[in-house]
Order: structure tokens, then sequence, then C-alpha cells
């Protein structure tokens, strides 16, 4: 009965909205930007418990990375509305364009980084391949998981116990970093002469790192790491 009434009110509440004006990304309240170039632009999203965003464009193909799990129901324009479960970490893609309400089920606040791909037409249409596009990797203390590679973006997600290392590897492209959790970092150059750059970005926190370098990854924290990278190519 409790479902049926939360589905009433939420149907009214949805028609409620559909006569509102829609906005832009760019200004709906929930959304709040915190890095753009020419390639992407990255905004930080909380809405808090029991709470709609406004009806809101995704004129661009983006990328999600949910910040603790929650429900969520996602109401696009002219379709029905679907409730979705997400989980800690979780990273999904979405293609534009599309304009929808996100209500958050849940009694904590909803929070994800949306990082849009300004560049997705020119991306879909590359012609650079990935050598993996999904793939397990066993690092020391810690994993590095490919998860998929979608406008020729590859995401990964790696886990790194406290002493955790991702080893040299180099960056043809440039890359974004987003924290899952708090994060200490030592960063190692490969024939850098100075002292290793050292890092702390809290949940959510997201670096926009350039091209044709090398470098090592260590965890320096005291716990667990969790973070995902965009490689672009």
């Amino acid at each position: 009965m409790k479902r049926l009434t939360f589905l009433c009110l939420f149907s009214i509440s949805l028609a409620a909205q559909a006569v509102a004006p829609e906005v832009e990304i760019t200004a709906e309240p929930h959304h709040h930007l915190t890095l753009e170039n020419k390639s992407v632009r990255v905004f930080d999203v909380e809405i808090p418990p029991h709470a709609d965003t406004l009806m809101h464009w995704h004129r661009h193909d983006y990328f999600q990375v949910t910040l603790g799990a929650s429900e969520v129901v996602n109401a696009v324009k002219d379709k029905p509305p679907v409730t979705v479960k997400l989980q800690d970490g979780e990273t999904r893609f979405s293609p534009a364009t599309f304009a929808h309400i996100a209500r958050n089920l849940a009694d904590q606040p909803f929070r994800n980084v949306t990082i849009e791909i300004l560049e997705d037409e020119s991306l879909r249409n590359s012609t650079a391949h990935w050598d993996e596009d999904r793939g397990l990797d066993i690092l020391t203390n810690g994993t590095k998981q490919i998860l998929f590679v979608k406008d020729n973006i590859r995401v990964t997600e790696f886990e790194l116990q406290p002493g955790g290392v991702v080893p040299l590897h180099h960056h043809t492209g440039p890359h974004l970093l987003v924290a899952v959790t708090d994060l200490d970092l030592r960063e190692t150059h490969l024939n850098d002469v100075h002292p290793p750059d050292l890092a702390h970005f809290k949940s959510g926190d997201s670096k926009w790192f350039p091209g044709n370098y090398s470098q090592t990854l260590t965890n320096t924290g005291p716990n667990p790491a969790k973070f995902v990278t965009l490689e672009f190519p």
C-alpha cells in the first residue's frame, strides 16, 4: 500500500514538473560544475533524501560514478519512470540526448560525479583502438579492472590496499581520475628528478591529467583506496 501511495504521489509530482520549464544541466541546482575543458564538463551531483531534480537536459553523452549505494527513480521525458539501484563506485554510461528528472528514494543524500563528454561525436567516429577493452589485473596489494570502452574512452576501476601500487604505466592520451573513497596517493614519474607528488583527494574529487607521460601510483594512506579513471585516446 505504501509503495502504491508513493507511486501515485510521485506521478503527481512528475505531472506537476512536466509543465514547468525544462533547464539545461548547468542550470539544475543539484549539479555543481567542478571542472571544464575542451573535452569534459564534470559535475558534482548531490540530491537530498526523497528530493527531486528539475527536468534537465543531457545534450552530450556522459559517464556517472556513484558515491555510496542508493536507489533512485529515473524519469526520462516521455517515458515511464524506472527505479534503479546503484552500488558504491558503480560507473555507468548514458548516451545523449534526453531530459529527465531524478528522485532520490533513499534516506541519505544521493551523490555522483557526472562527466559530460563534450567531444562525444568526434570520439564516436574515432578510428583509434585500445589494446584491451576489458580485463582484470592483480597488482601489488590491489586490483585494476578495465570495465568497458564507450565513445572510445576506456573506463578502469582501481582498488588499492594501504601500500598498494599501480606499477609504471604510460598514458598516451589524457585521463580523468575520480576518487570514490578518500585517497592519499604518491605519484612518481619516469626519469623525474623531482620528489614524488603527494596528493590527497576527498571522495568525489576529480583531476585531469595530460597525456604522454609515465607514472607509478602508491596508496600512502591507512585505508583502502578506490578510484576510477577515464582514459581518452
